[in-house]
């Protein structure tokens, strides 16, 4: 290997600082079922750190659903979906998928990560203009990366700035606006209102990610442009299986002619591994399941909206969140590591999210519920919470430290 980039490789010393103060919080191996209880080295730990936000993934439906899948189809397609990797239903899922967010057409793709790259990068050229929100997802960023449009950030959530970038850029440039349903780390809601009023004035399309909003928000959860009955206003829906869906892949809806664009231009739809048979039959059993027991989408929010007020009389800063994803700030990165380990040793898991992450001085953690937690589980992780953050004297509003 050549001496710049082994240089650079032995420069790169963040993970093994943290590993020499046994505070390293990342790639922690769990032994059971992701559910509100996991076990870690053998231990019970509930868990406060994960995107199942309707307690799905252990479902024995689904479990059911890709065991059959496997025994019909194989372990896999053993290519993509452009050639060889289609099946019969991978099509129902997208049919499945476009009348739930209401859109004429979808396309599955392998990942999430993957829509975002490979829809943002083939729909704008060298003159067009790509509009996203400084909190976006590291995806949607990416896929910025491999557009030839340029690339233009307006202020989180900020509608006064985005109506200044926008008027800025020339009237017939194609402009497309992308931003998050659900910001992933902030929990907070675009104001999607807004957002499609200044779109309108401008000519400018817009795409929504919806990766944490599928399963959460809107009409049988069916996302951000349901929740507020904006769907003909939203040209793209974009949602993720890895979270509400119980599952793994991703999928982009919207007219049917943009849809056969992006099958026939999308490189990481095109060459990359179609989504074996058991993920997809997951989805349809998790799509099943949701509008069946819409009483779990209630539950969702009966815990989130528990745990947000024992939060804030406790004197947590929880920032803007409107959602199951409540990030509770230290601003401190070693802190947030610290209180991370102690909760862990103490039978919580939750996730520390540090810069580059979030903005430098933003340093939280990431509490998220499901609607398979019980009230005393909220209970007693927060009651831990407390502790932990008194224990390396962090300061809360009412309570010293």
């Amino acid at each position: 290997m050549r001496k710049k980039l082994i240089d650079r490789i032995d420069a790169f010393k963040d993970a093994s600082i943290i590993k020499e103060k046994g505070l390293y919080p990342y790639f922690r191996s769990i032994e059971s079922a992701q559910d509100t209880e996991v076990i870690i080295n053998g231990k019970k730990v509930l868990m406060f750190g994960s995107n199942s936000y309707l307690g799905l993934t252990n479902h024995p439906k689904i479990k059911e659903a890709a065991k059959i899948a496997i025994e019909k189809y194989g372990t896999g397609c053993a290519g993509s979906r452009f050639l060889n990797g289609s099946l019969d239903i991978h099509i129902n899922l997208e049919n499945r998928l476009a009348e739930y967010v209401s859109k004429e057409a979808a396309v599955l793709f392998s990942t999430g990560f993957q829509v975002n790259l490979g829809v943002i990068s083939c729909l704008l050229d060298r003159n067009d203009y790509l509009i996203l929100d400084e909190y976006d997802h590291a995806s949607i960023i990416d896929g910025s990366r491999l557009s030839f449009s340029r690339t233009i950030k307006y202020a989180h959530n900020d509608m006064g700035d985005l109506r200044r970038k926008l008027s800025r850029l020339p009237e017939d440039a194609a402009k497309l606006i992308v931003s998050d349903g659900i910001f992933s780390m902030e929990g907070d809601l675009v104001n999607l209102p807004e957002l499609v009023q200044i779109a309108d004035e401008f000519g400018a399309n817009v795409m929504m990610d919806d990766a944490h909003s599928l399963g959460v928000i809107g009409f049988n959860g069916a996302g951000t442009a349901s929740h507020f009955n904006l769907t003909n206003k939203v040209d793209l829906i974009m949602g993720t299986f890895s979270k509400s869906l119980a599952s793994l892949g991703g999928f982009i809806a919207g007219d049917a002619a943009t849809i056969e664009f992006i099958k026939h231009r999308a490189r990481s739809l095109m060459f990359s591994a179609s989504m074996p048979p058991s993920a997809v039959a997951s989805v349809i059993a998790a799509l099943d399941i949701i509008e069946s027991e819409p009483e779990r989408i209630d539950k969702l929010w009966q815990n989130t909206e528990y745990a947000k007020k024992l939060l804030l009389e406790s004197g947590f800063d929880i920032g803007h969140s409107n959602s199951p994803i409540i990030p509770v700030y230290i601003r401190d990165n070693t802190k947030t590591f610290m209180i991370t380990n102690i909760l862990q040793q103490n039978g919580v898991f939750v996730n520390p999210v540090v810069s580059p992450a979030v903005p430098s001085g933003s340093s939280l953690i990431r509490f998220s519920l499901m609607a398979t937690h019980s009230f005393e589980q909220i209970e007693i992780a927060i009651e831990k919470l407390t502790s932990a953050f008194k224990a390396v004297n962090v300061d809360l509003v009412g309570l010293q430290s």
